[in-house]
């Protein structure tokens, strides 16, 4: 079974250095039949300005992962940790007992487009952390960025999910099998992609569950993130 998640319904803030849309329910924008899926919890679609950005700010019990689209998103936290995360690279930050950090596009001249996503950890209280690493996506299949652990060179993060990361030219298509039980959420950053028959377009979302298999086909250059979900 596969429910989409249209990109046009999600939700939607813009001030004047961000225009952000919203899977699920965040912030000022609640809408209890999107509250989350599974363990995943936010898909925030984020453009920001020019030097613009979230000031310092806490978070606790969440494991967050960014992966930037274009330009460049400047990190700087309560551990000591200051980076620039570009296209190409994927940051995870667990949040646990309790951190403060700052995000700002570390251009002057140039928007950053990125997803930032939130999953609950599997256990309260963990020592904060971060981790940030280079990924490839040549070759055009499905490439995993963050498991439990850390298997194939990707990041680490507490929960039994596992994140993949694919950038398909036109007309290429992959497979991915899923475990009895699990359940799969895909996101399409970029493109326009087929999903066990059903379309989906840039800024659509869609939750899969009782299906053994899913076949992505691109339909343009596309690019995805396909969550594997307990």
């Amino acid at each position: 079974m596969l429910t989409t998640r249209p990109a046009a319904e999600r939700g939607h803030v813009q001030i004047d250095w961000l225009d952000s849309r919203h899977s699920f329910s965040f912030g000022e924008y609640h809408d209890p039949a999107h509250m989350g899926f599974r363990v995943l919890r936010v898909i925030n679609e984020d453009h920001i300005a020019p030097a613009g950005g979230f000031p310092t700010h806490a978070h606790r019990d969440m494991e967050i992962v960014t992966w930037v689209l274009d330009g460049a998103l400047e990190h700087r936290d309560s551990l000591g940790t200051g980076s620039v995360i570009r296209p190409g690279e994927v940051q995870r930050m667990s949040a646990g007992t309790g951190i403060r950090h700052s995000e700002f596009n570390a251009s002057k001249t140039k928007p950053v487009h990125l997803l930032q996503i939130w999953l609950m950890p599997e256990h309260a209280g963990l020592p904060p952390s971060y981790e940030q690493r280079r990924v490839s996506l040549d070759g055009g299949g499905l490439r995993l960025i963050a498991s439990p652990d850390g298997r194939d060179g990707s990041l680490t993060i507490h929960q039994a999910a596992d994140i993949w990361a694919a950038r398909l030219p036109s007309a290429a298509t992959t497979t991915q099998a899923l475990a009895p039980g699990r359940h799969a959420w895909v996101q399409v950053a970029r493109g326009d992609v087929t999903v066990n028959g059903t379309a989906l377009h840039a800024g659509d979302g869609a939750a899969v569950s009782d299906e053994r298999a899913l076949t992505l086909r691109a339909d343009t250059p596309a690019e995805l993130l396909l969550f594997d979900l307990a």
